[in-house]
């Protein structure tokens, strides 16, 4: 696929909480448009935070971006605008992954654990992608057996989000966030499964190293205040 190819776009395609998707003239390939629009508790919560969507585009380039050098394929092709990213189309598997460093949010809500308890070793969670249900955590049979990911997709699914996690954590400690977890999402392209979706802010939980200031989508959900800087600061040390 040629990227340096100018692309005309079309019609919307769909309207999440957080983008709008576009059809373009090239059937493969999609534009992000991120919103301002902040949603919580699967939009049980909304708001909006200034240039949430202007940040949340540059951060996830640049995470993409980090991603593709460290050999892990994405839907990412180029930013386009402040707000807008050239993507891949994707057949999004409707199983997110999250990957926990440090117990926080409904882990520690469900398993009763002290929000920041370290833990051992990257735990990989399923959640099924699904709004009305607000997103299900599930397991590897519940998969297979609805037909959403095959047990080679989970494994290779798997595998990705632990090197993305080693890849995002090394990158963010040097630059003083710890990432404590965060929350991919997959699609199939041309036989291959490619990350998608956005990394950032709102989809991880990034800490200050040195303070434990939460730094992300915490703040709104929680009525931090702040939550603009947060997510500006996240900006200034990621693009060091």
């Amino acid at each position: 696929m040629t990227t340096g190819v100018a692309v005309q776009k079309r019609h919307m395609l769909y309207e999440g909480k957080a983008k709008q998707v576009f059809a373009t003239d090239n059937p493969e390939l999609v534009i992000f448009y991120f919103k301002d629009d902040a949603t919580a508790f699967n939009a049980k919560k909304r708001g909006s935070i200034e240039g949430k969507g202007v940040i949340n585009n540059r951060v996830s380039e640049l995470f993409f971006t980090l991603l593709e050098k460290a050999g892990v394929r994405t839907h990412f092709v180029k930013r386009l605008s402040e707000r807008e990213m050239l993507c891949r189309k994707l057949e999004i598997i409707p199983v997110e992954a999250v990957v926990r460093n440090i117990v926080a949010g409904s882990m520690a809500k469900r398993l009763g654990r002290a929000e920041g308890e370290v833990l051992p070793r990257p735990v990989v969670e399923w959640y099924y992608k699904s709004d009305p249900l607000d997103d299900p955590l599930i397991n590897d049979d519940h998969a297979q057996v609805f037909g959403w990911a095959s047990a080679e997709e989970l494994a290779k699914m798997r595998a990705l989000t632990l090197k993305i996690n080693d890849t995002l954590r090394a990158y963010l400690d040097s630059r003083g966030i710890t990432l404590v977890d965060a929350k991919f999402e997959f699609g199939r392209f041309n036989g291959d499964i490619l990350v998608g979706d956005e990394i950032c802010p709102d989809t991880c939980r990034f800490w200050d190293k040195a303070t434990g200031e939460k730094l992300d989508k915490d703040r709104f959900r929680r009525d931090l205040g702040g939550v603009e800087d947060a997510y500006q600061e996240v900006l200034k040390r990621v693009e060091q």
